[in-house]
């Protein structure tokens, strides 16, 4: 899509003028390094595109792009070294290029920079912004908390997966294109419409991205694939394939996950991944997410714009159903 490449450009200078050159090195570098490493700027192209399809420039949405650009990765950092994961988009996570100290401290200096791109707006903007922000960041962390407690349970629902996922991932996409549109100072019902349009569009992305976790080409990947079997997370391919599996589907995948393993995981992740296939946990997987993107296009039909805008968002979320990196 041309107009996302567009975002993409323009985000990617505004990225680089901000780059942070002051000490203590040990400190910033990491944050360059995290904020630099290729990638395709999701969550700032969003905040940027839901200001233009409202009306206003989408350079005027530059800062608040930012501020969802670093708390993202803030948010990386230290799920990586939550999962202990030793790649991040292809290269070394943080805490493995440097150490687990420096990944955690820079990770909190992110946070703190990412409110301080919010000081760019005049006083009603930047109250509305950062209201939305806070609550969104405090919903990332406590979707955060329930993906580390789901790991040891073994009785997590499809329902409280989903919930889970919600906060952890879809509530910032909902806040992005929102963002855009309090920048574009829209009614608040439209606001609301395109929070929900996004915050759908976040549990397609995050069941797309456990889909890829098992089954994407690591070359394109850019993660560990098999990451989540290895960590036993409960993934909607794992639960879906837990209540929809024959008996010695269920059994077998159960055990898989009940322990950790040390050293080589394949046996593991190849055994994992054929269950998901024979119960069709993978093909309901991919129904789940083209199922949310539908329900997403409902609203963006809804919205008071253009018809040329709203097939911009209707692409960018065909785009996102059909990736495989």
């Amino acid at each position: 899509m041309e107009k996302l490449k567009t975002y993409q450009e323009a985000f990617l200078e505004f990225l680089l003028e901000k780059r942070i050159k002051e000490e203590p090195n040990n400190l910033y570098a990491p944050i360059n390094y995290i904020l630099e490493l290729r990638g395709k700027r999701i969550r700032p192209i969003l905040t940027l595109m839901g200001a233009e399809v409202f009306g206003a420039s989408y350079e005027k949405a530059l800062p608040a792009a930012m501020a969802v650009e670093v708390f993202h990765n803030f948010s990386l950092v230290h799920d990586d070294i939550m999962d202990e994961a030793p790649l991040r988009r292809g290269k070394e996570t943080v805490h493995t290029k440097w150490d687990i100290n420096t990944g955690i401290l820079s990770g909190d200096a992110m946070l703190i920079l990412a409110y301080q791109h919010f000081e760019n707006y005049e006083a009603k903007l930047f109250k509305e912004l950062v209201q939305l922000f806070s609550k969104t960041a405090r919903e990332v962390c406590e979707g955060q908390q329930y993906d580390v407690d789901f790991e040891t349970r073994n009785d997590v629902t499809i329902e409280q997966y989903l919930h889970m996922i919600e906060y952890k991932t879809a509530v910032l996409v909902g806040c992005a294109f929102q963002m855009g549109a309090i920048i574009a100072e829209v009614t608040a019902e439209e606001q609301v419409k395109i929070y929900e349009f996004g915050r759908l569009l976040g549990i397609a992305f995050q069941l797309q991205d456990d889909y890829l976790d098992a089954f994407g080409d690591p070359e394109k990947f850019g993660k560990q694939v098999g990451g989540d079997i290895i960590e036993n997370k409960k993934t909607y391919l794992y639960l879906k394939s837990i209540e929809i599996g024959s008996e010695k589907e269920v059994s077998t995948l159960k055990d898989l996950f009940k322990d950790k393993l040390e050293g080589d995981n394949q046996s593991k992740i190849e055994q994992s991944k054929s269950i998901f296939n024979s119960s069709g946990g993978a093909a309901a997987t991919q129904d789940a997410i083209k199922s949310y993107t539908e329900k997403a296009f409902t609203i963006a039909n809804e919205l008071s714009i253009s018809e040329e805008n709203k097939q911009l968002l209707l692409g960018f979320g065909t785009y996102l159903m059909n990736r495989r990196t």
